[in-house]
């Protein structure tokens, strides 16, 4: 029997943040203790979710809510979900919301339904690798928009300009954002907003990180400000305090839904297909965002100390630089020694060092000189860390 062939429409699609694990775990086999700062995943850094929110999942499952669910999500929570959503200035409707297995499925369903073979999506470069992904799968075309580091990883207005075309069907805003934690700013998005009406574009906003915020700093959402521009916002209870990964429960909500209701119906019909989202822990939506939310600012206060740590750390390591983040989880150091490339470095890193980063051109970064550091392990780990840049910066960088 011959060989059997994938899909050619998979060789272009890769997701750096996992592939990497899988040599860090060639190294666990030899016996190596490897830190890992490379998976955003609170869960496994002691983050637990609210219990209210655990206690109404568990009574849901207990009370036999264990069978199939509405495709579109379970009434009570695309209800609060909308409700949520309107706290928050964005318009929207509980028949506008589609409850999904995680934002990754949010994102999924929402490009599927938006692109054919050979259209273009807008996407954040540096921006969260699945993007690009599911594009690939697509065999659409993922044309990346820069960021300027220089301007705290702001999107850079003209080069989104410069790259739209007749064929361009959306752009995707990541804000806060994954790798760099930078939060956009309004005069930001609203030209961003322009730019999309001007191109009749969907705005496909992933603001899964939007309570998670340092400094005083203020996320305004792209659907509250978009008037008459198509606006589909991405949440969910992975990330924002509720540190419920493992649960696959995310959302998005259409706005200004009058000028896609096919869109909407489309991607609906894509969600009827796969029959429904986790119907256990649909009953926990409304518990996490209706009940108290006196966790969130505890974890952020946690978060911007270890921010601190790290970023304040490593600013000071001879061979670094780091813009400081002011939301999200993660930080977007620049290596300012020779390197063959970024990837290179994080591999070296992490045989030299027993530490995994993920390399900044595995988020479509053009430049090959930074990686992404996860700041949710333990202060100790941090500072271990820390020690172990400095090491391998005076080995290399000093030339000790």
């Amino acid at each position: 029997m011959k060989n059997i062939v994938p899909a050619r429409r998979t060789e272009n699609v890769t997701y750096a943040i996992r592939d990497l694990a899988v040599k860090a775990g060639e190294y666990e086999r030899a016996g190596h203790k490897i830190d890992y700062l490379n998976i955003g995943d609170p869960a496994i850094f002691g983050f637990r979710p609210p219990e209210h929110v655990v206690d109404a999942a568990v009574k849901a499952m207990r009370e036999g809510k264990n069978h199939y669910v509405d495709s579109m999500g379970i009434k009570e929570a695309r209800d609060a979900i909308a409700k949520e959503a309107g706290s928050r200035g964005i318009k929207c409707d509980p028949d506008h919301v589609i409850v999904t297995a995680g934002g990754s499925e949010a994102i999924d369903l929402a490009l599927t339904a938006l692109v054919d073979r050979g259209q273009k999506i807008l996407l954040p470069m540096p921006g969260y690798s699945l993007y690009p992904a599911v594009v690939n799968k697509l065999e659409a075309e993922p044309v990346g928009y820069k960021t300027v580091e220089a301007n705290g990883w702001q999107p850079d207005i003209a080069d989104i300009k410069r790259k739209v075309t007749p064929d361009t069907r959306g752009i995707i805003v990541n804000n806060p954002n994954n790798p760099t934690g930078a939060v956009y700013s309004p005069e930001t998005l609203k030209q961003i907003i322009g730019i999309a009406r001007e191109n009749n574009m969907v705005i496909l906003t992933d603001e899964v990180y939007h309570k998670i915020l340092f400094d005083g700093a203020e996320h305004v959402p792209v659907a509250s400000i978009a008037e008459d521009t198509p606006v589909v916002t991405l949440g969910g209870l992975s990330k924002n305090g509720w540190s419920l990964p493992g649960w696959r429960i995310g959302w998005m909500t259409f706005s200004n839904s009058g000028v896609m209701d096919e869109y909407r119906e489309a991607t609906a019909k894509l969600a009827r297909a796969r029959i429904c989202a986790p119907g256990p822990f649909q009953y926990a939506i409304k518990a996490a965002l209706e009940g108290t939310q006196d966790h969130i600012p505890e974890m952020n206060g946690e978060l911007q100390k270890r921010r601190d740590i790290f970023v304040d750390g490593i600013n000071r390591i001879p061979g670094f630089s780091c813009v400081k983040p002011e939301g999200a989880f993660y930080a977007f150091p620049k290596v300012e020694f020779p390197v063959a490339d970024d990837k290179a470095f994080v591999l070296d890193v992490l045989d030299k060092e027993h530490t995994l980063f993920v390399h900044g051109t595995g988020f479509g970064h053009d430049d090959t000189q930074h990686f992404r550091a996860v700041l949710l392990p333990q202060p100790e780990v941090l500072e271990r860390t820390l020690v172990r840049l400095e090491d391998y910066s005076r080995k290399l960088y000093a030339g000790e």
